[in-house]
């Protein structure tokens, strides 16, 4: 039989395949802020041990803590092999800790409510992971030394447990500034309820704690360590720790405080940056939300604010394209209700000609293209002379002057509005292929329909005039014809630009209507003149 070496493959294609993950992996951490948070962890533990060597050693110069040769064989052994046990326990632990959290930052495959909680803790946890670490050496250090030190095993004791806090403490004031981007990535989903996350009075004491108030208990025991007889040393050296843990203080007071200004200063930027940049009429500013306390919430509800302001601007403008954006802005100012009232008002009306017969010879897309630019050209007319386009109607449009807004001269607007219109549909329609029809007279303008839906409109005689003077005026060479009356209501410079015509008896009306057409431009100068 030949030898089976199919397994041997296999584990060599599985080794493989591992370091190969494991490189990726690796190529994947150096681009994230993971391998800055371990270095920053990793230098708080040594420079808090450091602390406690250099007091100890001022203190206690013959103590085990600062000569190793005075260790027993047994007590030495005990000791070095904590020391292996907690970086393997702790670098374990902080792998555990953090793995769920890489695998959810790279391949998002965990539970993300689950994960992102943890992501937002991972500073906490792992200040109580280094609490817990610390706290067993302390003890371990402080039964060891008992018997030999004496009352000298209280400064060990009281050294030990205030750098741990120390520790800890910066610790976990550089996670949050070093895991900013995660703790954004976490929150991008919504800001989570119950992440554990300091808030604003907390962090302030905590830096307090961490420059003040740890120092001036270490201070405050050591003195009365030696006027208790505690503590193994004299006056000199007690004044050299008071010396050395000031000093230390001042560093350590502007690192912790400078960590948590940022914490709290860096938002306020941020945020008084977008509250500009809002000022500046850039509703679309908004903030990185990036904490999980109260700062993330007020991170949060500015974006939330801003938001809520782009939305209302949108909707205004909405409004404001259908009923005018004066029309909007004096709605919006004070406000709307059911109801008319009698106003004196000037209509102007126009029509196409033969838009049924275009739809059904030319493709929709033609015919949409037309009305829009039909529309707007009666937006831009009737907006330039202070009237309001009330409605579309197909391939009409009703626009009123004097109403909602006041006019000064709603006749001489309309009328005026009507010979500009005939100029610029000329040109967009072409001649004869519309009538534009005016009047003038006492309507009623109000707000009708129900609670939940209403709209604008004007009722009465002139609306029904205009509309009759209109189909009247597509059988015109100028295509536009206005009432007597309108023109009588008009100011004396619009009046001389219009010459008065027969009475007709309108479709639907019992009284005959004067008409007017507009002078021809000639004569209009000669008679302005």
């Amino acid at each position: 039989m030949w030898p089976d070496n199919s397994l041997p493959r296999r584990h060599a294609a599985t080794t493989v395949t591992t370091v190969r993950r494991l490189w990726r992996l690796a190529r994947w951490l150096v681009k994230t802020p993971w391998p800055v948070y371990a270095m920053a962890m990793l230098s708080a533990n040594v420079v808090g041990a450091l602390l406690v060597f250099l007091c100890m050693k001022i203190l206690i110069p013959d103590s085990p803590i600062t000569t190793p040769s005075a260790f027993t064989p047994a007590s030495a052994a005990l000791f070095f092999s904590y020391l292996v046990v907690a970086l393997i326990v702790g670098g374990i632990g902080g792998i555990m800790l953090v793995l769920p959290v890489l695998r959810w930052q790279r391949d998002s495959i965990e539970d993300t409510l689950k994960v992102r909680r943890r992501a937002m803790r991972v500073p906490l946890y792992h200040a109580i992971l280094h609490m817990c670490m610390w706290a067993g050496g302390v003890l371990l250090l402080t039964l060891i030394n008992v018997t030999t030190l004496g009352g000298g095993v209280l400064s060990i004791a009281v050294a030990g447990g205030l750098g741990a806090v120390t520790t800890s403490a910066l610790g976990y004031l550089q996670a949050e500034r070093i895991l900013r981007p995660l703790a954004a990535e976490a929150l991008s989903y919504g800001v989570m309820e119950q992440t554990n996350a300091p808030g604003v009075s907390s962090r302030i004491m905590l830096a307090w704690a961490v420059s003040t108030g740890i120092p001036v208990v270490g201070i405050t025991l050591t003195v009365g360590g030696l006027k208790l007889g505690v503590l193994p040393s004299d006056a000199t050296r007690v004044l050299d720790v008071v010396l050395i843990v000031s000093l230390i203080t001042l560093v350590v007071g502007v690192f912790a405080f400078y960590l948590v200004g940022s914490a709290i200063g860096d938002p306020i930027a941020q945020l008084r940056e977008a509250q500009r940049r809002v000022q500046a009429g850039d509703l679309t500013a908004a903030v990185e939300v990036y904490d999980g306390s109260d700062i993330g919430l007020l991170q949060a509800g500015f974006n939330d604010l801003t938001r809520g302001l782009e939305e209302r601007q949108r909707l205004r403008d909405l409004f404001g394209r259908y009923v005018g954006e004066d029309v909007a802005r004096r709605a919006l100012e004070r406000g709307t209700e059911l109801g008319g009232a009698e106003r004196h008002v000037a209509v102007l009306f126009v029509d196409l000609v033969g838009s049924t017969r275009l739809a059904a010879t030319v493709g929709a897309e033609v015919v949409v293209v037309l009305l829009n630019e039909f529309f707007r050209e009666i937006v831009d007319a009737v907006g330039h002379h202070g009237g309001f386009v009330n409605k579309f109607q197909g391939d009409a449009a009703l626009a009123v002057f004097g109403a909602p807004l006041e006019h000064p001269d709603p006749a001489g607007g309309a009328l005026a509005a009507a010979r500009e219109l005939r100029e610029r549909l000329d040109i967009v329609v072409g001649e004869g292929e519309f009538g534009i029809g005016v009047s003038a007279g006492t309507a009623i303008a109000g707000h009708v329909g129900a609670a939940a839906r209403f709209e604008f409109t004007v009722i009465g005689d002139p609306v029904n005039e205009a509309a009759r003077l209109t189909e009247l005026a597509k059988n015109e060479p100028c295509a536009v014809l206005a009432s007597a009356t309108a023109v009588a209501s008009a100011s004396a410079d619009e009046a001389r630009r219009w010459a008065p015509g027969e009475s007709v008896l309108l479709r639907g009306r019992r009284a005959e209507t004067r008409l007017s057409r507009p002078r021809p431009a000639r004569d209009a100068a000669h008679s302005t003149a």
